[in-house]
């Protein structure tokens, strides 16, 4: 699944960038940090001498220890050391590990690079400096991601390698700094060692670990160590990373940090914006006229919506083709009225005048603060700097609050982005309350297909095909297919379908409501897949169920480390027809029984003939997730799997043709 990102923020706006400060870590929190800075330590030799894992049994390379120093002692720059000590055990863990990456951004200098390999018989090969590239992988909105890339020379099975880096960070502090204690890598022994700023009272926050200590070390430097560290490894339709990762933030304690919470966060940010959603003569002109006629509450507010969305230029919507030449030089919308005058502004100019309109039409209108969780599972009792990164529009409706984005251009009315539904929203007001925000059904987000096709006597499956998505699967196909071309787009989609039948051939592609804000994303085609069907003497097998065939099933792992989470509830709904080849009828055509859990998934298959015996007929439905349950525990794991792989052996359901007179 894909996550819409989106810009909600006023990109020159002073006063903003102030509340955001209180919001969103500063560099110090990012979590790529490297560097050198002490020779090389003796090689044990135990550790030349050690044949397997000591962390994992099946690792096949593992780091004898991460050790990182972090010296916020300078005036104004951060400086991080790295040093890592790696064994390799086999050739997989040779190719793994042969080539590294360093990467790092604008404001990061990463300097004294250095790696060696120590062979199995003691020999030592130092890395050239010639041999260390620096190259640029994504340049993007001003921004550079760089990366220093070396090869280890002469590396082997049962060689060490080890490499040590130092990253300096203009204009930045430990404050709010990530340590990351899981890596991609099992470790023996992680360790800081931080030296904080001048007299700093530094605190160490832990998440999905146990709090590590730290001691008094020399020179202002206090160390910590962590013993035996699991590689940590992604499963499918996991929790997000920083949910299940181990890793720790380091705050400095003031009296304004202690008191910093998400409550004092909302009065900054109400106290702030009130100003931007001040109601004047231009708006209530603006409400009245289009609002004019309309009687109840969701209409009239379903009209301004609908007039934000559609009568506004977003220069946040990538569609629309505005450059950072062409939004630099627009004039700044210093209160609604200004986006409604000049009819043009970003995300949040367009969210802040939705707001405004409302309260000019009568109602409550206020910003709400809202965590994304497809970063992290929010908690609101434990207060993290960023979280609350989102920003929507709460109306009151009674004693009940709705939530809306018209800034967003692919979220359709009565819709937040998944990330934004089932999380504590707050409410942005002199007194901030809490709000959960509402899950869309799964019959809102639906992938609808529909299929007439032939299969010939040869097994080939030839005809047209429809696919319509809706909801949170069409914000995702939507996203997906953004920044790319029309040509782009059909390549696109011809790789999704051959993933599963490899020799599927489509033509006349037309791709519907790409760019549209509310209206189902839509992929119509005509297929060709030779060698549908296997042909055995005088029959015919094939999966009628064309949709799923070469799908696997969700879960393969016999064990589970984390939690299973579904984005959102979804639905499928299929309709194929299939015209048989003359001179065949079915041999057999029994269909796979239902599967019913309940208010939490169910799966139908219904199939049958027509009377002359010439036209299958084949349709499914299944649904999965209820808004309340989309985490589960690991315990649940063997339930859940079980559920998915009876859906996948009803879905390559497989049935008979048998040749019944000759096709001359």
């Amino acid at each position: 699944m894909i996550p819409q990102t989106s810009s909600h923020y006023p990109s020159r706006s002073v006063l903003f960038l102030v509340v955001v400060a209180l919001l969103v870590a500063p560099l110090g929190a990012m979590r790529t940090s490297f560097a050198a800075g002490e020779d090389w330590r003796p090689i044990e030799p135990a550790e030349l001498a050690l044949k397997a894992p000591v962390v994992e049994p099946n690792a096949d390379a593992e780091a004898i220890f991460w050790d990182i120093r972090v010296d916020d002692g300078g005036a104004n720059d951060l400086v991080l050391s790295h040093y890592v000590r790696i064994k390799i055990f086999n050739e997989r863990g040779r190719d793994k590990y042969s080539k590294i990456d360093i990467p790092y951004i604008n404001g990061v200098k990463i300097k004294d690079v250095a790696a060696r390999t120590i062979k199995v018989d003691g020999s030592i090969i130092e890395l050239a400096k010639t041999d260390i590239i620096e190259k640029t992988v994504v340049k993007a909105s001003g921004l550079k991601l760089r990366t220093k890339t070396f090869a280890f020379p002469g590396i082997e099975p049962g060689a060490i390698i080890e490499y040590k880096w130092k990253e300096v960070r203009s204009n930045s502090s430990a404050n709010n700094l990530r340590l990351q204690f899981q890596r991609d890598i099992p470790v023996q022994t992680v360790t800081y060692h931080i030296k904080p700023a001048g007299s700093s009272v530094m605190d160490v926050r832990p998440f999905n670990m146990d709090e590590p200590k730290f001691e008094k070390e020399k020179n202002g430097f206090q160390v910590t160590t962590v013993k035996n560290m699991p590689a940590f490894s992604e499963e499918p339709m996991m929790p997000p990373e920083d949910s299940v990762r181990k890793w720790a933030t380091v705050r400095y304690l003031t009296i304004f940090s202690m008191l910093l919470g998400y409550n004092m966060v909302a009065a900054q940010v109400y106290i702030g914006f009130k100003p931007y959603l001040k109601v004047d003569k231009e708006i209530k002109q603006k409400v009245a006229e289009i609002t004019a006629g309309v009687d109840s509450a969701e209409a009239q507010i379903d009209k301004i919506f609908e007039f934000c969305r559609n009568n506004i230029k977003n220069t946040s919507d990538k569609s629309l083709g505005f450059t950072e030449d062409d939004i630099e030089k627009l004039k700044e919308n210093k209160k609604p009225s200004d986006t409604l005058k000049r009819g043009i502004g970003p995300a949040f100019d367009i969210d802040l005048l939705f707001a405004a309109m409302v309260n000019a039409a009568g109602y409550e209108a206020h910003l709400a603060l809202l965590p994304d969780r497809g970063e992290r599972l929010f908690d609101r009792d434990v207060f993290v700097p960023g979280s609350l990164r989102s920003w929507n529009i709460a109306v009151r409706f009674g004693t009940t609050w709705k939530f809306f984005d018209p800034g967003l251009q692919f979220i359709a009315p009565g819709m937040l982005r998944w990330q934004e539904e089932g999380v504590d929203a707050l409410i942005v007001d002199e007194h901030p309350v809490w709000v959960i925000t509402p899950v869309t059904d799964a019959q809102k987000s639906k992938e609808k297909r529909s299929a007439k096709l032939r299969l010939d006597e040869n097994g080939t499956l030839e005809g047209d095909v429809t696919v319509e998505y809706s909801g949170h699967l069409a914000v995702e196909r939507k996203v997906s297919n953004e920044d790319d071309s029309p040509a782009q787009r059909e390549e696109n989609l011809k790789e999704m379908v051959k993933d599963r039948l490899s020799s599927a051939e489509l033509t006349n592609i037309v791709i519907e409501n790409a760019t549209d804000p509310v209206k189902p994303f839509i992929y119509k085609y005509h297929v060709r897949v030779p060698d549908y069907a296997q042909k055995t003497g005088k029959r015919l097998f094939f999966q009628p169920g064309f949709f799923t065939k070469g799908i696997s099933a969700l879960f393969s792992a016999g064990t589970r480390r984390y939690p299973i989470y579904f984005h959102y509830p979804w639905s499928e709904e299929d309709k194929i027809t299939i015209e048989l080849p003359k001179g065949y009828a079915l041999d057999n055509a029994d269909r796979p029984a239902p599967i019913n859990a309940g208010a939490t998934s169910q799966h139908e298959i219904n199939m049958g003939v027509t009377k002359d015996q010439t036209l299958l007929q084949y349709n499914r439905r299944f649904f999965f997730g209820t808004p309340a349950l989309l985490l589960y525990p690991v315990e649940k794991y063997d339930v859940i799997k079980q559920l998915f792989e009876e859906v996948n052996k009803a879905d390559n359901h497989i049935i008979t043709l048998k040749q019944v007179a000759s096709t001359n």
